[in-house]
Formats: C-alpha cells, structure tokens, sequence
C-alpha cells in the first residue's frame, strides 16, 4: 500500500485543559518548519531543547520542548518532530494552524501508526495494539496490549509461519521437479513437521480466543423463565443495582448489559426478559432481543428456581441455546427451597446452587464463569487479540488440519498449506488488502 509522503500533523495529546499538550509533525524536510516555530537550526536527534514557539508574525506563542527524530529511528520511520506545549487547547490550535499553514496536512486518525507500519517499524498486528492500549478497560487488558505491542503474539505467528514457508518449499519443489531427488521428501518428513505445526498451533488457537475475551469481554447472557431472579442475580454479580427488580413477571422488557471485570477479565453480563407465551407487544420484542443475545453469547447462564428444578418451558428456552455456547445451570433461591451453595456436576451439565438475594454462591459462580473459558490460571502469558485474529486463526487450523489429513497427496498438500500461511500472513498484515488497512486505522484516535 503507498502512501504519499507528505508532512502530517496533528494534536498528538488529549483533548480538554492539561498540563502539557503535545504536538506531532511527521514527513520529510522538516528542518524549515521546526526554524519557523521555534527558530531552532541543526537540531541534535533525540535531545529535549528547551525553546519558545512563534505564530506567523513571529510573536511568542508559548515556550516549552522540542524533541526532534531523524528517520529511520523514529516512531514512524520518517522526520518527526514533537512540541510539548502547556496543555491550553487555544494554545495548542493555534500552533496547529500555524504548522498546517507551513505546508502541513493535518493528519488523519491512525495516520502516524499507519506510516508506522507501513514503514516497517511494526506489523499490523502491534500496529492494532496501540489503539487497544489506549482503550483497555482493566489492568489484565493493558499488560496484553503491551505484550502484542512488544511482538509477542507476532513472534508465535512468525514462528509458525516459518516452518509453513520451510514445509512448502520442499512440497512445491518436488511438484515442480518430479524427478529430482528431494531428501526431504523421500525421508517421509512432511507428516511428522506438520505434526510439530499443529501442535503449536492449536494452543495458539486457545489463547488468541482468550486474547479476544480479554479485548471485548466475554458475552455472558443470563436467561430464563420470568421471576427466577435474573435481573437480581445481574445486580449481585455487577455489585450494583443495574436492573429494576420487582415480583411481577415480566418486568424485565429490554436488554440490560454491564460490564464487569473479574480477577481482570472483562464480562459484559446481560440480563434477558424472560422467554414466555406471551400477548403483549413490548413483552414480545423483548423476547425476541433475548433471542438474539443468546445466539452472539459465549456463555449462557441459565437461571432456575430450585424449588422447582429444570421444568418443560427451561427445556424450551434451552432450544435457543446454540451448541458451541458454554452453559452453566444455576439454580437461584437457595434461601427458600433449602439447598446449601454448591457445585455439581451431574451429566456432563455444571449445577450451581445460589441466592441472589443473600448473595451466597456468587463467589463461585464468578470464578466458575473464569474456568469456563479456559481464565482458571494467571493472565500474565496472556495477549490481547480481536476478533480478525481469531477468525485467521480459525482459518489457518482449518487448513492444517486438513493439510495433515492429506499429507501423502502432494497438490491438496501444497495447496491447504498456502491458505494457512496466507491466513496467518493476514494477522500481521504480510497479506491485507487496502480496505482492511483503512478500516482498522480509521478507529485509531487522532495525533497517533
């Protein structure tokens, strides 16, 4: 993907009043533009001066540092300047005005990352983990973002990469040359690599899945038939009253979703109308987004009265249940029907016994909603991911696993692992089409 290269600014700190406010200029030949703001020549890269700022009629502006890059060994790989002013939004746009007047084009969002990366100072994929960086929501989130940052995730995919290169050029070389004696070939070496392949792959597959929970939160949907204490048991878990709760069947019309975090895994916990017969109008579409819910879940807590157990409308409501969503049966109102807080398991089907309205067994469903997608140990191994990482990955397994099962056929062979390497190539952005490149740097703030 080109780019023009022209010289790009814009406000690289937060908007509002603050202390300092930073402005950052990148391109090419910048030293005309710096003497104009600051009246500084032949400035030694990487050392902080402390200058004034002048507007076009050479008046002070402001004073503060200057900080100057020379390419390559700058954030962008090009000329870049940065101006720490005080933090005064007038201040810092009226300098902007001034740099844009001096031959600047004010940047677009993500446009210094995006130079960044297309540069070859970072892949696409730490390129996405500065705007998760920004945007992370708990402590767990921000250490993943710095791990993809620094190239972790990239490193496992790089690796894996490597022996799929290494693996297809033997394969397509005794394509091309049938009658060539190739060692590695004749040694019956293909299964045994593409075992070592797969067996890095698959735990990669698990954590990159984990990586997305850590991102966007894991979509936990409560359901149930009404008046079991859905709208409750969101309130004792969110450790706040979110939801209206009332004896009446049927108060719950709407979706109600919150955000919480668990031992720094985000849960977005969403409580449903309860799924029923019904006449009433808004009662119905209420069911209908519960409907909904339940099909982008990843897990679904299915709430049950205890008194009762699992009745005919809970098997109903179940059929909605797609079945690669994770289900935990909990089983409310302890306090009423005489169960103790527990877990069980009794065919293959995980029992928690609680009571919403004492809050007892909530500590072990919240840890149990953790095990469940695979957070029982630390997260400190973690990365962040989205959800193109996962589907990539998903892809490229596909691919190995269908490369492994056709190992002997040399042509299948060639061609599942060119789609897997392809797939993974697509994380980092060794294969992006341009309108990928321009979706995923449009949601970056602008000034990175």
């Amino acid at each position: 993907m080109n780019y023009t290269r022209d010289n790009i600014v814009a406000i690289a700190s937060g908007t509002g009043y603050a202390g300092v406010g930073i402005i950052r200029i990148s391109g090419y030949d910048l030293f005309p533009i710096i003497e104009a703001i600051s009246g500084k020549k032949n400035l030694k890269p990487r050392y902080a001066q402390y200058c004034n700022f002048y507007d076009d009629k050479n008046e002070i502006l402001d004073s503060g540092i200057l900080i100057y890059f020379d390419n390559p060994k700058s954030f962008t790989g090009e000329d870049v300047v940065e101006l720490q002013t005080h933090g005064s939004p007038v201040v810092l746009n009226m300098l902007l005005k001034y740099c844009i007047s001096l031959g600047c084009r004010h940047a677009q969002p993500g446009e210094f990352t995006k130079r960044a990366y297309l540069n070859g100072k970072l892949d696409l994929l730490q390129a996405e983990s500065i705007a998760d960086l920004i945007h992370a929501e708990s402590e767990a989130s921000a250490k993943g973002a710095i791990k993809s940052l620094r190239g972790e995730f990239s490193h496992f995919i790089n690796a894996i990469n490597e022996r799929l290169i290494n693996l297809r050029m033997f394969v397509e070389a005794s394509l091309d040359f049938p009658d060539e004696d190739i060692e590695f070939v004749a040694n019956a070496k293909i299964k045994e690599k593409l075992e070592v392949i797969r067996n890095e792959i698959h735990p990669l597959l698990k954590t990159t899945r984990q990586g997305v929970f850590l991102n966007n939160g894991v979509n936990t949907v409560i359901i149930g038939q009404p008046n079991v204490g859905k709208s409750s048991l969101l309130n004792v878990i969110a450790n706040e009253e979110v939801a209206i709760v009332t004896d009446i069947a049927g108060t719950t019309r709407d979706i109600v979703k919150q955000k919480i975090i668990i031992d720094g895994i985000p849960f977005n916990i969403i409580d449903t109308a309860g799924i029923r017969q019904t006449e009433d109008a808004v009662e119905k579409i209420g069911i209908e987004r519960a409907i909904h819910a339940i099909s982008e879940a990843d897990i679904c807590i299915i709430l049950i009265d205890s008194r009762s157990g699992i009745m005919a409308e809970d098997k109903l409501i179940l059929e909605y249940v797609p079945d690669h969503v994770k289900k935990i049966y909990v089983h409310n109102k302890i306090d009423l029907s005489g169960e103790v807080p527990r877990i069980s398991v009794e065919a293959e089907k995980t029992n928690i016994y609680i009571s919403a309205k004492h809050k007892a067994g909530i500590d072990e469903l919240r840890k149990y909603l953790l095990d469940t997608v695979g957070f029982e140990s630390a997260t400190e191994s973690l990365f962040i991911a989205r959800t193109r990482h996962l589907n990539a990955m998903q892809k490229a397994v596909s691919h190995i696993n269908t490369a492994f099962v056709h190992w002997e056929e040399l042509e299948i062979l060639a061609e599942e692992l060119r789609y897997a390497h392809t797939a993974l190539g697509e994380i980092t952005g060794e294969f992006s089409a341009d309108d990928l490149l321009g979706e995923i740097f449009s949601k970056f703030c602008i000034g990175k």
